[in-house]
């Protein structure tokens, strides 16, 4: 029988160590014709010193859970020269951190003999996985949650892989 989906909160809420997501996608499913993407296409960017016009329920829920303790990473695989939509995280990613993220870029041509999952993965204690599932077109194609001990080795080994080859945000420049 599957596992249902949690929400976000109950799903970081539920990790005690350790918090890890693995982002493989260029572009995920964006509408150019309005909300952040387009708006960050016509120019705006975030201002870092201005929190409380960027800051958002879910860097709350990042802080609240590097503040109980658990560490929160994010690795992105990333094909250079990077897609228009990776300018718009990287320029995004200042808020990520600010929250208590740790977040590393890794070039995708780096990442050729890492044997990678399938699928867009948040990793909960080395043991839950929550897959993000894409259409072919970027849409969401939702969320499913696995326990199976084989798959939670490979995103394990996987994203130690990939982060141990990444490059801090603070150090990573687009080509």
């Amino acid at each position: 029988m599957p596992l249902s989906v949690p929400t976000w909160a109950e799903l970081l809420g539920s990790a005690t160590r350790s918090a890890v997501h693995l982002e493989m996608r260029d572009t995920y499913a964006v509408d150019y014709e309005k909300g952040p993407f387009a708006e960050w296409r016509a120019g705006f960017r975030h201002n870092p010193a201005d929190r409380a016009s960027w800051w958002r329920p879910w860097l709350d829920l990042i802080a609240e859970t590097v503040a109980r303790g658990v560490v929160v990473r994010r690795a992105r695989i990333v094909s250079e020269p990077v897609s228009e939509y990776t300018r718009f995280l990287y320029d995004g990613t200042f808020t990520n951190i600010a929250a208590g993220e740790q977040v590393r870029w890794l070039p995708r041509r780096q990442a050729s003999d890492i044997a990678l999952p399938g699928n867009d993965f948040w990793l909960i204690d080395g043991r839950l996985i929550r897959w993000n599932h894409f259409t072919g077109d970027g849409a969401s194609g939702g969320g499913e949650i696995s326990e199976d001990p084989t798959a939670a080795k490979l995103c394990a080994e996987a994203f130690e892989t990939v982060w141990e080859r990444g490059i801090p945000h603070d150090n990573y420049t687009i080509p």
